[in-house]
């Protein structure tokens, strides 16, 4: 069964005409074609019937009356065949056959080799007789015009019926896009048409589209807010502890630190791709800089040569700018190297990030993904704070972009591998 909806209604719409068609075909062929060639035949075999009782009494008069009929009287006639002479495929001949056994007194043999002349084999009184007569005189007129046309004008209408059908399914088709698009985070125009039912659902549609928008802007707003109340008394405390030359200072600057990095990474959960619009990337160049700038950190990080040319992909450049970020340093966190390879295969693209950490058992690898889970067994804690936002982020901006982000095991290094996965 075809998936899609237009492939579907296609086939709602051709099986009836196809299976009518057939229908009409065979009812056609076994009942008027062969009856019509049945009772022409009928007619016939009278007057082959009247020639061949004429002929026995007197042959100038016989072949008189077979002139007059149409038909041509050989008496006396070669021997008749053996076996009835017809191809497999002489549909008409087939009827005709069984017309003259049944209604022609006499009847010795017939043969239908001859397309457009058949010849009959008939017992007289003087002998065996042969009578030959054309073969349109036993075939109904034409019979494939019907075929033709109804063949003709079923294509038609069916295309016509095509016609009305798309453009009921246009508005769904429209729905759906909007739909996928605004699941990507693209807002495209849509307007509600077609059906009652489908504008019912573009409204509703438009309504929830709206309803999301407004709390995505108020969010915003309220972590704007949040970000700017927050940030301030930490300014004020890490500035009061510059100023206090105390060992015992250490601890708090460390604790501020902490709490910076951990509104950092509530923001970037919350901020999500707001304001990261889509532009045509080089996401081999962009992982360059991602690279640079964790090598400037002091963080082990190195670039696979990828497999193949690496062609622009539509992508949020800042969101991914941010998710490969969080993947390196949760790969650093844990481990000591991370390695980064691209591949674009199957019309999609891939970003892989490796470390040679303990990596993740295959059972915890979706609750890993999910906020504000810190898997304790699986990673190791010690190596720096975190708040269980990290592959989060990650798995949010690749649901952003219409792909995923896939956890696995590092057959290079030993650790966690993942993979995001962007369709171009």
């Amino acid at each position: 069964m075809p998936r899609s909806l237009h492939g579907r209604a296609v086939l709602i719409l051709l099986m009836p005409v196809l299976t009518l068609q057939l229908i009409v075909s065979i009812a056609f062929i076994q009942r008027h074609y062969e009856g019509v060639t049945r009772q022409m035949a009928e007619g016939v075999a009278a007057e082959i019937a009247l020639v061949a009782q004429t002929g026995a009494d007197d042959r100038p008069e016989a072949a008189r009356l077979a002139r007059a009929l149409g038909l041509g009287l050989l008496l006396p006639a070669p021997p008749a065949p053996a076996a009835d002479g017809r191809p497999f495929y002489d549909l008409s001949g087939r009827a005709l056959v069984a017309a003259l056994h049944r209604h022609l007194p006499g009847f010795a043999g017939i043969d239908l080799s001859d397309r457009r002349v058949a010849a009959v084999w008939v017992a007289s009184g003087d002998g065996l007789a042969r009578i030959d007569f054309a073969r349109d005189r036993v075939s109904a007129s034409n019979p494939h015009q019907l075929l033709v046309l109804m063949l003709l004008f079923g294509a038609l209408m069916t295309f016509i019926s095509w016609l009305f059908l798309r453009n009921q399914l246009r508005p769904i088709t429209r729905l759906s896009r909007a739909a996928s698009e605004f699941g990507k985070g693209r807002t495209v125009p849509f307007h509600p048409s077609g059906a009652v039912e489908v504008r019912a659902a573009g409204a509703a549609f438009l309504e929830m589209r709206g309803r999301i928008e407004r709390q995505v802007h108020s969010r915003n707003l309220m972590l704007s807010g949040i970000s700017h109340d927050l940030r301030t008394p930490l300014t004020r405390l890490r500035l009061g502890l510059a100023l206090i030359d105390d060992p015992e200072a250490g601890p708090l600057r460390r604790d501020i630190a902490e709490m910076e990095h951990m509104l950092d990474a509530f923001l970037d959960f919350a901020r999500g791709d707001a304001g990261d619009a889509f532009a045509a990337t080089d996401p081999l160049a962009l992982v360059r800089q991602v690279i640079a700038d964790a090598a400037r950190a002091g963080q082990d990080v190195t670039l696979l040569p990828p497999d193949g040319p690496v062609p622009e992909v539509r992508l949020r450049p800042l969101g991914l700018r941010r998710a490969l970020g969080n993947l390196i340093d949760n790969a650093l966190r844990h481990g000591t190297r991370a390695e980064i390879g691209l591949t674009f295969a199957r019309g999609a693209l891939v970003i892989a990030v490796e470390d040679d950490g303990p990596g993740i058992p295959p059972e915890a690898r979706d609750e890993a993904m999910r906020p504000f889970v810190r898997l304790d067994s699986a990673r190791n804690q010690d190596r720096g704070a975190g708040v269980g936002l990290g592959l989060a982020i990650v798995a949010d901006m690749a649901r952003g972009h219409g792909g995923s982000l896939r956890l696995g095991r590092s057959e290079r290094l030993g650790g966690l591998r993942a993979e995001l996965v962007l369709p171009r």
